[in-house]
């Protein structure tokens, strides 16, 4: 996983890092369930359906380099961060939670990935990790869904669950919103589709929404951040993405929002988990997955 190592004065990019909601009670209704889905799909309408972004589509617009296309040879980590996005979309969604506890609570990671609700989300990648969880039993914990998704595990009969070619098709998503355009590059002993940036307005808007998330919005109390928000630095430091996002800043302001994020960082999934809503929790145990 990936850590924060403290910038040098020349700017690079080299490290990369999940709203909010007050706690609802463990036996909420299926009728506010369905108020938060609608909630969602209201706020979806509101938005430009063509430019508005899923979390796994901002993490890999984070990473890609603006003029060549695509993510760093060296980055490992983005592979998994992305199938950790595509978790923590379905929570926020409403598809999936995580299994209810009793009066002694379990671990985050201990739990299991429950279906909530089998609607298509109108989003392939989504869809397709929606129907895998819902045929699946017994249920997988996060950590298991993370590493089904990205076939890596040594379980054979687990490998028809990886999710493939993820990057490359959510490189399209972003060629089809206009964001990317597509080029053929060659790499001596092969040729590579790559992505450069067609419009960079929409990943300046995302990078100066993480650096206001970590300046001048810091709110002192997660809680108090919006759900995405937080979502997206927990994931793209994840994905080792994050960093990418602050390459703009003095170093003064690279100070404040590092300091920022390492505080988020600190924070116990487990206990945090407890102060949000229960669509939040999937996002916590992705988190606690990814902190191992």
């Amino acid at each position: 996983m990936a850590t924060i190592t403290r910038r040098k004065p020349q700017l690079s990019s080299t490290t990369g890092s999940s709203g909010t909601y007050s706690e609802s009670a463990g036996n909420s209704t299926s009728q506010s369930n369905q108020d938060d889905r609608d909630k969602d799909d209201e706020r979806e309408n509101d938005d430009d359906k063509e430019t508005r972004l899923t979390l796994m589509e901002e993490v890999l617009l984070l990473g890609l380099k603006d003029r060549e296309g695509y993510t760093s040879f060296w980055n490992d980590c983005i592979s998994s961060g992305l199938r950790g996005c595509i978790l923590t979309e379905l929570g926020f969604r409403g598809r999936v939670e995580l299994e209810k506890t009793g009066a002694r609570r379990k671990a985050l990671s201990n739990r299991k990935v429950m279906l909530l609700d089998d609607t298509a989300t109108g989003d392939v990648l989504l869809d397709e990790a929606l129907r895998h969880i819902k045929e699946t039993q017994p249920q997988e914990t996060v950590q298991s869904w993370i590493e089904y998704l990205s076939g890596e595990c040594w379980n054979p009969l687990k490998l028809k669950y990886q999710l493939r070619n993820v990057r490359e098709r959510l490189a399209k998503n972003l060629v089809d919103k206009g964001i990317c355009s597509t080029e053929k590059q060659n790499f001596f002993l092969f040729d590579m589709t790559t992505h450069p940036l067609n419009d960079n307005v929409h990943k300046i808007k995302l990078i100066k929404k993480i650096q206001d998330s970590v300046l001048s919005r810091w709110p002192n109390d997660p809680r108090r951040m919006d759900k995405r928000i937080l979502g997206l630095i927990y994931l793209a430091h994840s994905s080792d993405v994050l960093e990418n996002a602050f390459t703009s800043l003095s170093d003064e302001d690279y100070e404040v929002a590092m300091k920022h994020v390492r505080e988020l960082l600190d924070l116990d999934p487990d206990q945090e988990s407890s102060k949000y809503e229960s669509k939040m929790e999937t996002m916590w145990a992705v988190v606690s997955a990814f902190n191992k």
